[in-house]
């Protein structure tokens, strides 16, 4: 999923929330329901014309509800402008009611084809508009709506969502049973969180919003169960430095891993850290791995280490400590893994430092947690399925269990700190490679040393390395490496 970049609002709500919201607007505000309708409608249309302006024909699959309102009201306003338009009536007009069902006679009165789902198949459309199912759906879909939604998918032409792919769970992201692959998806009142979990990234294509002018004060009325990270958060946490500053100020930071034959990760740990502006950078490593970790980058201060000991010098002397990349899970890994976790430091704690703290999870405070879903579940005892059907959910159990700003990684990343959860609705498939959770880990602890607020550091650092993985990816997401986050993260660690 690619956002329209600063077109989305930050603000994030569950399904009943969007419900509630659009009732205060009806019931309170005096906003007709059928005027929100035929915003919507035109919101959507005005949307189809800016993506595809060479469309002529469409077709709109029309379910039972508000969301198959939402269809008649763009058919009837792409006839008028011109379009030749089939409104597609997979639940029988006669069974519509309210709002739905006056769409549907005024687009009817105004000359709409509107023919029953399975009807004459000779119309062949530019595009499709799915106005099948809104944000109630609870149960998996079967019947005419499970092969209206494959008809759609089957039929090789763009297809514009409204609200919701149908089939998708609005406040989880989970596919019941089946779901619209789109290609475009207008939400409308309040982003859904479940645009943002589970399998949703797969299913939105492009994500617009139109707030239907409602006023903000609606909305504001309402908790948001998530805040999607945005460039103010970046601004937010990296000003401007000061002319005075040095190395000292810009934050000392220790990175603790490396066994033999896993240098690699290490290395490009350190040099995210540095890439993103910390002063001063110091790698604990096995005494094997020193010289990888050292060559071609003289700004790293190397040491290698034998025993857990021999860490003492630069514990004392560091603001922070990235503890994992490239540590295994052998005697030296878990001596040194040990004597950081009893530290006084602030942590990150990355790969196998999380598979290491599985064994023995326990509460710390002053830590960054990164886990992708596999190791989440194992820190929470629980299977990677359940982890992705309810991300949401694992990321806030993380970060109570083990009092962590807890990062749970992939598509749409999640943050949970102090009970506000973020989500980051950047990266891309590229970035599914080794190494880019090594870069992740080098990135939260180069922030942490500056910043101080280890929350903080976290949500800028997670949008930070996404960021920096979409610029990487402009010439290609297939191919990329790791290593070609690094030029773009010290472009990003300049917001202003």
């Amino acid at each position: 999923m690619m956002p329209v970049p600063d077109a989305l609002p930050s603000d994030v709500y569950a399904a009943d929330q969007v419900r509630s919201i659009d009732r205060v607007a009806i019931d309170e505000l005096g906003i007709p329901g059928y005027q929100l309708m035929c915003r919507a409608g035109a919101a959507a249309l005005a949307a189809l014309r800016e993506r595809w302006p060479a469309a002529r024909s469409i077709a709109v699959f029309c379910g039972g509800g508000n969301n198959g309102g939402d269809g008649y009201v763009i058919a009837r306003l792409a006839h008028a402008a011109g379009l030749a338009v089939r409104a597609i009536a997979v639940v029988p007009p006669e069974r519509l009611r309210g709002d739905a069902r006056r769409a549907c006679e005024e687009g009817r009165a105004a000359g709409v084809d509107i023919v029953p789902f399975g009807g004459d198949g000779t119309f062949v459309p530019d595009l499709i508009v799915d106005a099948l199912l809104g944000t109630g759906l609870d149960r998996p879909v079967d019947g005419p709506f499970a092969a209206a939604i494959a008809a759609m998918n089957d039929a090789k032409v763009p297809i514009l969502s409204l609200d919701v792919p149908s089939g998708l769970d609005a406040d989880t992201g989970r596919v019941l049973g089946a779901a619209v692959r789109a290609d475009l998806t207008i939400t409308f009142v309040g982003l859904k969180q479940g645009l943002f979990l589970g399998e949703a990234p797969d299913y939105l294509g492009t994500l617009a919003f139109a707030d239907l002018e409602i006023p903000a004060s609606a909305r504001r009325r309402f908790e948001p169960a998530l805040t999607r990270l945005s460039q103010r958060d970046l601004e937010h946490a990296l000003p401007r430095r000061a002319r005075t500053a040095h190395k000292g100020t810009n934050g000392r930071l220790l990175l603790v891993g490396g066994a033999p034959g896993m240098s690699g990760a290490i290395r490009l740990a350190a040099e995210a850290a540095l890439r993103v502006g910390a002063g001063l950078v110091y790698v604990a490593t096995h005494p094997e791995s020193l010289a990888p970790v050292m060559s071609g980058r003289p700004e790293l201060m190397c040491r290698g280490i034998e025993t857990a000991d021999a860490l003492e010098p630069l514990l004392e002397i560091a603001d922070a400590v990235v503890l994992g990349p490239g540590l295994g899970r052998d005697a030296w890994g878990r001596r040194l893994w040990e004597r950081v976790i009893a530290s006084d430091r602030p942590l990150v704690v990355d790969a196998d430092g999380l598979n290491l703290l599985a064994e023995r999870p326990a509460p710390r405070g002053r830590w960054i947690v990164t886990p992708h879903p596999a190791e989440a579940g194992r820190l929470l005892g629980i299977g990677t399925a359940d982890v992705q059907a309810d991300r949401l959910g694992a990321v806030r159990e993380l970060a109570d269990r083990l009092d962590a700003a807890a990062v749970l990684k992939g598509a749409c990343s999640l943050v949970c700190a102090n009970g506000r959860v973020s989500v980051c609705d950047h990266g891309n498939p590229g970035m599914a490679t080794g190494g880019t959770g090594d870069v992740l880990a080098g990135v939260l602890g180069g922030l942490a040393v500056q910043i101080g607020d280890l929350p903080t550091a976290a949500r800028a650092g997670v949008l930070l390395h996404a960021l920096a993985g979409d610029d990487a990816a402009r010439d290609g997401e297939r191919g990329m490496i790791a290593g070609d986050l690094l030029p773009a993260l010290r472009r990003r660690a300049n917001p202003l």
